[in-house]
């Protein structure tokens, strides 16, 4: 998730990216929650390097790409690993066994960037960092088959400076699988019964009324949204050939940069934008 400093007006701010190369063996073997189509592998990696593109060359953030890993197969899905906040680093516990792993590489980069780090070592709690949205107030963290209420306290624990709230998720693989942040004060959510009961929960928990950006299509409301210097608002959203209806959504935030990014073959592993990297915000150049 967005490592993003605090409150609302630093909302988005980020001057570093963390993101991880694609292994072969996410073809066969990466979780899935349904057998839908094949996953071509050259084109998601074009995929995957337009993102990371995007990332370094268009809006000029410091990239650090990890290797990928074939004893990993959903190792690109680097949100999931760590919840990076202003100057602190929560390491999750992924809800799968597989993928717990996959924190090792992510620990060995967050320490070059000198992050305060501090590690999930409760073998009841699981976190995933797709289940949990940093809303630059408070955290909403969904209750998943990945994420647990033991995994959502240790946030807590992290984050004492946040309100954190849990909303549950049954039907969804994480709860940022239907809704993202689309701007400081703007929730993305998709029109499934799912994403609408979830954002009422989120409504009634929070003593903050936020503005809501609702989209025909649960996948297409998990966008990737960044405040730069230079640039101001800036949303990557998924392409008008992947989720035309949806894009037509985007392109009425007019304050707005607006890049649309294909995720047609990640997405068949339950992949979001979101999942492909971590950003975070350091408030002095290394």
């Amino acid at each position: 998730m967005a490592g993003l400093s605090g409150g609302p007006f630093s909302f988005g701010r980020c001057s570093h990216a963390v993101v991880r190369a694609l292994p072969e063996s996410l073809c066969q073997q990466a979780l899935r929650r349904e057998k839908a189509k094949e996953v071509d592998f050259a084109r998601a990696e074009r995929e995957h390097q337009l993102y990371v593109g995007v990332l370094k060359n268009k809006l000029g953030l410091q990239v650090l790409e990890l290797p990928g890993d074939e004893s990993l197969p959903d190792c690109v899905f680097v949100e999931d690993v760590v919840v990076v906040c202003e100057e602190t680093a929560l390491l999750t516990r992924p809800g799968a066994p597989s993928r717990r792993k996959e924190v090792e590489a992510m620990k060995t980069a967050l320490n070059s960037l000198s992050l305060n780090i501090v590690e999930m070592t409760d073998d009841q709690a699981t976190l995933d960092g797709g289940d949990v949205l940093f809303t630059g107030r408070e955290f909403f963290v969904g209750l998943s088959k990945r994420t647990n209420h033991r995994g959502a306290e240790i946030l807590a624990d992290t984050f004492k400076d946040y309100a954190v709230s849990t909303v549950p998720v049954a039907d969804s693989l994480h709860l940022k699988s239907f809704c993202s942040m689309a701007g400081p004060n703007l929730i993305a959510i998709g029109s499934s019964e799912v994403a609408q009961k979830a954002l009422k929960t989120m409504q009634q928990m929070s003593d903050h009324r936020y503005d809501k950006l609702t989209v025909p299509d649960d996948a297409a409301a998990n966008c990737v949204y960044l405040n730069i210097p230079g640039k101001g608002h800036v949303l990557l959203h998924r392409a008008p050939e992947e989720y035309p209806e949806s894009a037509k959504v985007f392109e009425k935030l007019k304050d707005h940069m607006l890049i649309p990014i294909a995720n047609t073959e990640l997405e068949k592993v339950d992949g979001a934008l979101t999942c492909c990297s971590v950003l975070i915000n350091k408030s002095s150049q290394l």
